[in-house]
């Protein structure tokens, strides 16, 4: 029997206009009534994650920037891999450097530092997490380890950009998590590291763990867990590698497959 969810928020928890829809939100009051934790699993920072759940006026544990932080239900971290601030501002210096058309964040606990904050991209970015970045460079970073660097790229540039990362920096944990968006974290971290090292901090086997995402930095979570979930709006290419499908962020994938589950009960509209 499932015992934790785990669940991606862009393109996952959050449909195409970033709201979380009525029957997921009911799908999600169900598996807390029923006492399964709910986890967030998210590239975003916390103070990306947490205007969610003050919107929809629920609390759970977060998993953010694609497993180097894991916060409890009361905010208080149970875990933090970063890199040292020398390798992070060499990362920068490089993207700086290239040819590609790309801008940098950089995010420390929860701290979100950008070169230029009138970069539309970046405001862009600021109006969908509803967080504020500070203008800065690395060494602004309050916190000892930097967390993870975000690359917002052209979308046609996306391939060629990780390529170059990963060719100086083969250490790193790189992954896409849109076509345009490149995470760049510590060596180790991953979303499927994160929700194996929570399963053990909280004593549920990984075997017993269900998991939603969308996108190439889910797919190891995805294939980690007992039952991993590719919702209908992913690339089709991972359609090919994810044995269990549902339907898309706008549709209430979740919800259908916890129903599919039998972890929450079918609602009628009358039930929403």
């Amino acid at each position: 029997m499932e015992k934790i969810v785990f669940s991606d928020v862009d393109g996952t928890l959050l449909d195409h206009r970033h709201k979380i829809t009525p029957l997921t939100q009911r799908a999600i009051r169900d598996l807390q009534e029923k006492g399964i934790p709910f986890v967030i699993v998210s590239a975003r920072s916390p103070s990306g994650i947490y205007p969610i759940l003050e919107e929809y006026g629920f609390t759970c544990p977060i998993i953010a920037y694609s497993g180097a932080l894991i916060l409890d239900e009361d905010r208080n971290v149970l875990f933090h891999k970063g890199m040292e601030k020398v390798l992070a501002d060499r990362i920068v210096r490089v993207l700086e450097s290239s040819r590609f058309d790309v801008t940098w964040s950089v995010y420390a606990l929860d701290e979100w530092i950008v070169k230029d904050k009138s970069d539309p991209r970046i405001i862009k970015e600021e109006q969908i997490v509803k967080a504020q970045a500070v203008q800065g460079s690395v060494d602004s970073a309050a916190a000892e380890r930097i967390s993870k660097i975000l690359c917002i790229c052209d979308p046609a540039e996306t391939v060629g950009v990780e390529a170059l990362l990963k060719g100086i920096f083969p250490a790193c944990s790189i992954v896409r998590s849109a076509d345009f968006l490149l995470e760049v974290m510590e060596k180790g971290v991953s979303k499927a590291a994160a929700v194996e090292r929570a399963c053990g901090l909280w004593k549920i086997p990984l075997a017993d763990a269900v998991a939603f995402g969308d996108n190439y930095n889910d797919v190891d979570m995805l294939e980690a867990v007992g039952s991993g979930f590719l919702m209908g709006n992913a690339p089709a290419e991972l359609k090919e590698r994810i044995r269990l499908l549902t339907d898309d962020n706008d549709h209430d994938g979740i919800y259908h497959a916890l129903v599919r589950k039998k972890l929450v009960d079918k609602q009628g509209m009358m039930g929403i």
